[in-house]
């Protein structure tokens, strides 16, 4: 019996079958995708869609930075947006757009540079424009609801979409935009600002990052979202997990002794035990303090049985 996989479109790009994916990710962790795809640039990507079988599950991937790829692998083909043509940044006037394979440090250095302020609170969050914008990604009391002006991309099928800020419908770490949109480019709007003095911001949120999150470690960022009049960190710490190591299958996870709300592998974790880490801590939260936590990170594919 044929499947997808036997009649794969032509690429520019590159297209690799069985990839472990764990060198993708932040986490170092998971098992492999059926089919990964990097695009050579937004036409490869948007051929490729039209001609691949309706029947093949397509999941983006992004950088990796905020996402959990279980150990069974991903089914279908995993997209990643990386190189040159996915990461151009330009700027006119108080104006800036980002490919969405751009980092969102990238994204805050070129703002400071051109002399555009509000976009410095980029710096703080470990990911790409692609996910900034699928989840209103923010910090240090900014969003990305807050600067954007528009943004594009690809359906399933490889027709473009057009979708302003208002299209988007963001709520806290929440976008209504269909799941299944792959960005390709976000256009922001600033404020004018020295140079030196967007820098300068810049600076304080990098070094308050590097002194408060455990951003040298195997991490995937924030782990749960905070709760309406609660913060995530300070319900896991008092629930007693920051620091204390869990292990499902592997070598074990824990919450950062820096940040507890960053889980971490710190050798050999398997995703198994960095998901089953978070949900047993959910329920912990829980079952203490009747606050339900929410998962931020993302996690995807299949769990070994």
């Amino acid at each position: 019996m044929s499947s997808w996989k036997d009649d794969l479109p032509s690429v520019r790009g590159k297209l690799l079958l069985d990839e472990p994916l764990a060198p993708y990710t932040w986490f170092r962790v998971g098992g492999a995708a059926d089919a990964l795809f990097i695009p050579a640039d937004a036409d490869d990507l948007a051929a490729f869609l039209k001609a691949l079988d309706p029947a093949a599950p397509v999941t983006v991937l992004g950088v990796g930075s905020n996402v959990i790829v279980r150990d069974g692998g991903v089914e279908g083909v995993v997209i990643r947006l990386a190189g040159r043509a996915w990461g151009q940044v330009t700027t006119d006037g108080l104006t800036l757009t980002a490919g969405a394979g751009a980092l969102d440090a990238m994204v805050a250095r070129a703002a400071a540079k051109a002399g555009i302020a509000g976009l410095e609170f980029y710096a703080g969050i470990p990911g790409a424009v692609g996910g900034a914008l699928t989840m209103n990604a923010g910090c240090y009391g900014a969003e990305t609801k807050d600067v954007l002006v528009s943004a594009w991309g690809l359906t399933r099928a490889g027709e473009r979409v057009d979708y302003a800020l208002a299209d988007f419908g963001y709520t806290y770490r929440h976008s209504q935009a269909p799941a299944d949109i792959i960005w390709v480019e976000a256009t922001y709007r600033g404020t004018a600002d020295a140079p030196e003095a967007v820098a300068a911001r810049i600076a304080e949120i990098t070094s308050r990052r590097e002194t408060t999150q455990p951003i040298r470690e195997k991490t995937g960022g924030s782990t749960f979202k905070n709760p309406p009049g609660h913060s995530s960190w300070k319900l896991v710490d008092e629930a007693g997990w920051r620091g204390r190591l869990h292990a499902v299958t592997g070598g074990g996870a824990m919450f950062s002794d820096l940040h507890s709300n960053f889980m971490i592998n710190p050798g050999e974790a398997t995703a198994a035990d960095i998901e089953g880490l978070g949900e047993t801590v959910r329920a912990d939260v829980l079952q203490k303090t009747g606050v339900q936590l929410d998962w931020e990170i993302k996690r995807i594919g299949r769990a070994l049985s």
